[in-house]
């Protein structure tokens, strides 16, 4: 293998597994470390640079860094699944404890650069291109149907989940930058908005329609049978407080999950969930169900819906076919009836959360926006502009229906991209990451971080007692970590980013740091190809969506290879090597973004 280039600024970013998973590479380790030592505020401050709403998301995100998380692969756990860092749930400490941050955010551009950017929609996407292209001089406006702007984290996102002055607050922070928010006006031409004086326009309207359920009995029972999302922001707004005792979800995403604890909290005594698929195979998260039967809902699965049954165009019941999964050679599933009479279950209503659609009856064919069989727009996957070369798209409406984060994401990257081509720019010259790797030694075996190993299980948010959060859905069920709590939690991050750099020159092949490494993941051999290699290690890489680090060639002709997929980052080796040929260095990286020169990073020392 060649020698590893660890200049290469995306080597050690994908080490970091938690900031390389979020779509936003939030630095995680970083604003961990941060609230340890109690500067909620610029912990808040490293998440806001990256993903713009940190108390929402702190309460919301999908959490695809959890997943990644180092602890998972590492720590044994009783047998059972060893669970990550709660790195969402840390991100809500930074923002419940900070202080007043009004002082810390960008200033309004106090000149403007003569470009006119239109954004349609009020969401997570527009909102976060607007946060980035505002402080540069861009005349921002954005156009949204509604009162207030949010998009789906104001109207989908049950209010017990996510308070209001949650949504308020991040949402103000980035009209503050003098951008123009046209409530109540909903663009219904494209050609229209085409022909006004903007420069650019973003599409953030995200995927609106939720799909419906087409079956015997729909159109006679529809006054009791509500699509999921629209049923959602109708409660949100307040135009529907109430529901029958007897509820039906039928779904099994996270809307799904929303629906059912709605209706819990609005009358609903028997309320149900009951999906097609299994219960693993549901797209909605864990906690997201887990959630779901610690508040008394049932999850019914493998059961197909087959008819609405209704008397004189009043719904009482549905029946369903009962099935179970059969996978073919390659893996493909397919749904069988098991040949088990059909189940009736009685019901008041029904709450169809099947899954959602984009929708943009707005934009004309003629415009110039061309769309794929899906009725999603045909996108340049980096820079997000479509074929119409001043239109482009971000969030649920690029892509379809994914989460919050995302947006944040493409939110990003389009305004990199709108930024470009205001200015006359290659939009495929995307801008390089802030990098830097600094050493951490203060002695001979002193670091400037905690790197004892915590040996904790993950710590439980305390949540609301139920007979109190099911009487008002504006009530927060997560109570949120305390100081305690939430220092104990932050130690159990590995400190991923700081990053064991090694120095061959300097290596005597003692084997020092080979013998004392807990988890056998540095060997020195003879070189080969990476298959060879991996296998011939004193603990055998397997995880080939982790590198190995690489040396050049050492004085005996073997080279050292270190397996990046199981280091605990504890500096052992660093601490154990005679000839300092072993660095801890912490290695920070910030996704650039168009504004990167217009916010403020708080101070990159380790705490």
């Amino acid at each position: 293998m060649k020698p590893t280039d660890i200049r290469h600024p995306e080597y050690f970013h994908k080490v970091v597994d938690c900031q390389w998973a979020c779509p936003a590479h939030t630095p995680v380790p970083e604003y961990i470390r941060l609230i340890a030592a109690g500067r909620y505020s610029d912990a808040y401050m490293i998440n806001w640079v990256s993903n713009v709403f940190p108390g929402v998301l702190g309460r919301t995100c999908d959490r695809p860094c959890e997943p990644a998380c180092r602890r998972t692969r590492v720590e044994e756990n009783n047998g059972e699944q060893p669970e990550p860092v709660a790195i969402c749930r840390l991100k809500r400490v930074a923002a419940d404890f900070k202080d007043d941050v009004k002082d810390r955010m960008p200033l309004p551009a106090t000149q403007k650069n003569g470009k006119r950017v239109a954004l349609v929609g009020a969401g997570p996407a527009s909102l976060t291109v607007a946060r980035d292209l505002a402080p540069l001089g861009y005349d921002v406006t954005i156009f949204d149907g509604d009162k207030l702007a949010g998009g789906m984290i104001r109207t989908q996102i049950p209010k017990f989940r996510l308070p209001e002055s949650v949504i308020d607050e991040e949402v103000g922070y980035v009209l503050d930058l003098g951008v123009n928010f046209r409530s109540g006006t909903r663009i219904d031409s494209l050609n229209a908005l085409l022909a006004e004086p903007y420069d650019a326009i973003f599409v953030g309207t995200g995927a609106p329609r939720g799909r419906d359920l087409e079956i015997p009995g729909r159109r006679e029972a529809a006054a009791n049978i509500h699509i999921g999302i629209d049923w959602l922001s109708s409660v949100s707004f307040g135009h529907i407080d109430r529901i029958g005792k007897r509820v039906i979800v039928l779904g099994g995403g996270n809307t799904a999950m929303d629906c059912c604890r709605s209706s819990k909290r609005l009358g609903g005594e028997d309320v149900k969930v009951i999906v097609r698929s299994g219960y693993e195979e549901m797209k909605a998260s864990p906690w997201e169900k887990e959630d779901a039967i610690h508040e008394g809902i049932p999850i019914i699965n493998y059961r197909v819906p087959k008819e609405f049954v209704h008397e004189n165009g009043k719904l009482t019941g549905m029946t369903f076919e009962v099935v179970r999964a059969v996978y073919d050679a390659k893996g493909r599933r397919d749904l069988v009836a098991t040949g088990e009479p059909d189940e009736f279950y009685p019901c008041d209503d029904v709450l169809v959360a099947v899954g959602q659609e984009n929708a943009f009856p707005w934009i004309e064919r003629d415009a110039g926006v061309q769309f794929d069989k899906w009725g999603l727009p045909l996108l340049d996957k980096v820079t997000l502009q479509s074929t119409l070369p001043r239109v482009f798209f971000g969030g649920d409406a690029a892509f379809g229906p994914k989460n919050i984060i995302w947006a944040v994401a493409h939110g990003h990257a389009a305004a990199v991209s709108i930024d470009a081509f205001c200015q006359g720019r290659d939009l495929q010259e995307r801008p390089a990451p802030h990098v830097t790797l600094v050493s951490q030694k203060m002695g001979i075996h002193e670091w400037s971080f905690d790197n004892e190993i915590s040996i904790e299980n993950r710590h439980r948010v305390p949540l609301k007692e139920a007979s109190l959060a099911l009487k008002n859905i504006k009530v927060e069920v997560e109570l949120g970590f305390d100081a305690k709590l939430a220092i104990a939690e932050a130690k159990r991050c590995l400190n991923c980013d700081a990053q064991t750099v090694f120095a061959p020159k300097l290596c005597i092949e003692c084997d020092a740091c080979a013998d004392i490494c807990p988890m056998d993941c540095i060997t020195f051999t003879d070189n080969g190809e990476e298959p060879d290699l991996r296998q011939r290690l004193k603990a055998p890489a397997e995880n080939l969506g982790q590198d190995l680090y690489v040396s050049d060639l050492l004085k005996t002709g073997r080279i050292m290879a270190k397996d990046e997929n199981v280091c605990l980052h504890c500096g052992l080796c660093a601490e154990r090597c005679p000839t300092g040929a072993w660095d801890m260095q912490k290695f920070f990286y910030r996704e650039a973004h168009a504004n990167s020169g217009c916010v403020e990073v708080p101070s990159r020392k380790i705490a």
